[in-house]
């Protein structure tokens, strides 16, 4: 079943990556009293993900902010070497916290998962992004395949 909008977001672990290496991150206690922007990629490095999704957010970030926003977060199915590697590549360091999903149990929770075997990319998460406010989801963009709008930065300030 898909995650929505007025559901909660399910208490697990994902693991942040930080200057000090990976570090758990308990989901229930994240996104406690806390207004989190929250965007999902297929995978960091890739094509749309690099050049579009996550420099919208770094651009928008304090935007974001100035709307209430306390935290912008990314997750995808990788590991918190390769996000933390695609943050500080991207500029994202300290605007957007890198929220690794490796074995995608998040995005399988969420109902929210691709397969992108015929890229050799196996299964993913799916190109998303939420408002959620205390551990409940107040706003849900899911794209369609291939397609990328609604998931935007600059969709979710529209939100706001």
């Amino acid at each position: 079943m898909t995650i929505k909008v007025g559901d909660r977001i399910p208490s697990m672990t994902l693991v942040k990556a930080t200057a000090e290496g990976p570090q758990p991150v308990q989901t229930d206690d994240y996104f406690a009293g806390r207004r989190i922007a929250l965007f999902s990629v297929p995978g960091a490095f890739t094509p749309t993900c690099s050049a579009r999704h996550l420099p919208g957010f770094v651009e928008k970030a304090e935007e974001l902010k100035a709307k209430g926003v306390d935290e912008i977060a990314c997750t995808a199915v990788n590991d918190a070497f390769v996000l933390g590697a695609w943050a500080k590549s991207a500029g994202a360091e300290g605007k957007v916290t890198m929220l690794a999903d490796g074995n995608g149990d998040f995005a399988e929770a969420l109902g929210l998962t691709m397969d992108g075997s015929k890229f050799g990319l196996g299964k993913r998460g799916s190109r998303w992004s939420a408002i959620v406010e205390d551990g409940v989801v107040k706003e849900l963009n899911v794209e369609e395949p291939g397609a990328f709008s609604v998931s935007s930065a600059e969709f979710l300030v529209g939100q706001l």
